[in-house]
Parts: structure tokens; sequence; C-alpha cells
């Protein structure tokens, strides 16, 4: 069965710093390309950025380059979004998704990020 679990999430303070980690199992971690993707309340699903099997290549989302970082641990099997700079606007459910031909075919439950003083 396959699981993504989110973890990471919680209240930070604008131009505070957060680190998701996205835990993978019941498929071959390493042989998938992976995503996070974010839902802001009262808004639609928003890719934030992707990495590739070998974590040597990645993209960005043009309102968080140069602030989020996307990695991967193949030998944990663990996905990982450092956040920095944090706006109010980066407020929003994290969600980590499994790529497969092209497509979003497995999602976790998400992680709640919420960006406020």
């Amino acid at each position: 069965e396959v699981q993504l679990v989110e973890s990471g999430g919680g209240l930070v303070q604008p131009g505070g710093s957060l680190r998701l980690s996205c835990a993978a199992s019941g498929f071959t971690f390493s042989r998938h390309a992976m995503s996070w993707v974010r839902q802001a309340p009262g808004k639609g699903l928003q890719w934030v950025s992707g990495i590739n099997t070998d974590g040597d290549g990645t993209t960005y989302a043009h309102f968080v380059k140069g602030r989020f970082t996307i990695s991967r641990d193949n030998a944990k099997n663990t996905l990982y979004l450092q956040m920095n700079s944090l706006k109010s606007d980066d407020t929003a459910v994290y969600y980590c998704a499994k790529v497969s031909d092209g497509e979003y075919d497995y999602w976790g439950q998400g992680t709640q990020v919420t960006v406020s003083s």
C-alpha cells in the first residue's frame, strides 16, 4: 500500500522558516519524481516544486523560487521542502505527491502551514 505522510507544518511568523518532510512507503521511492503542491484557504491546488528521481533536477513555482528548496533522501524514502522567508501568502495545506507516467497518482494527507504574526 502506497503511503505518503507529511509532517513539519505549524504556525510561524512572517520571515520565519519551516522544513516539511514527506515519508514514503509502499513503492520504490527512488524510481519516482515527486512534487509539493499546496492549497490555500478557499483556493485551488497550486503546484509548488518538483524533483527528479536522483534529486539533481529541481523546479520551482515563481512565487517560491529563491525561498524554498526541495530535496530528497532516497536512502530514507523521504522528500523535504525547506521553506525560508515565509510570507502570509504561503499559508496553506501542503501536500506531497508521487509522480507516475507524468501524473500525480498518490497524495499525502497534507500538513498545515500558517504564517501569521
